[in-house]
């Protein structure tokens, strides 16, 4: 029996959903990931088999079968990490059957087993709410998944330890709130240089113009 998660894969902005589906069975120990998926996809199993160790969990002595559906889709990305992590957990136990349903999922493991922050939660909280689904993603990506809208539910757990305590109820899980965007610490102004009248001018060019700039230095010896 398989277990399913839900992910996406992205086109430009659009997300497209994507069914995790992992399989334990009998036969030579192996780690598979099939259904098109590019480099980062494949190295993900590393990923996936240090961060589970880290959070206490080995991978049980049988044939894992990771498939990412529809297997025509290119997969693209190490946002698949935390999704197989989790359809890989709620098959060996450690997480209810259940408790990924209604969500969809997305984040990178770190060996630690602490999720990294990764691009395109915004496009799919967004996909996730137009599905009834929740989301689950990195810490680091709440506030940006937050603006999909006040309905959406939102898991933004740092480790997969403690994606684990909130779904053991032991320590759960606040929803983000949307954060804007800090202002960023003033630059040095051209308007505070005093003289250099013809540097300042080169300056001034070359930026309207989108040119390069070769600066030479002498030096009296």
């Amino acid at each position: 029996m398989a277990t399913h998660v839900s992910t996406v894969a992205f086109a430009g902005i659009e997300a497209r959903p994507v069914d995790v589906q992992v399989q334990i069975s009998s036969g030579a120990v192996a780690f598979a990931i099939v259904g098109l998926g590019d480099k980062a996809v494949a190295e993900s199993r590393e990923r996936v088999r240090a961060a589970l160790l880290a959070a206490g969990l080995a991978l049980p002595a049988r044939r894992i079968t990771v498939n990412l559906a529809p297997a025509d889709l290119p997969k693209e990305g190490s946002h698949y990490d935390l999704p197989i992590a989790l359809a890989v957990m709620a098959a060996i136990g450690a997480l209810p059957s259940d408790a990924l349903d209604g969500f969809t999922v997305l984040g990178e493991l770190s060996l630690d087993g602490s999720i990294c922050r990764v691009t395109g939660v915004l496009p799919a909280a967004m996909a996730a709410a137009a599905q009834g689904h929740g989301l689950i993603c990195p810490a680091a990506c709440g506030a940006e998944a937050a603006w999909a809208g006040e309905e959406l539910e939102i898991l933004a757990p740092e480790s997969l330890l403690r994606i684990t305590s909130h779904f053991q109820g032991a320590q759960v899980l606040s929803r983000p709130a949307p954060v804007m965007r800090q202002e960023e610490t003033a630059l040095p102004d051209l308007a505070d240089v005093r003289g250099q009248e013809l540097g300042r001018r080169a300056l001034e060019v070359a930026a309207s113009g989108g040119h390069n700039l070769l600066r030479l230095l002498s030096m009296d010896l």
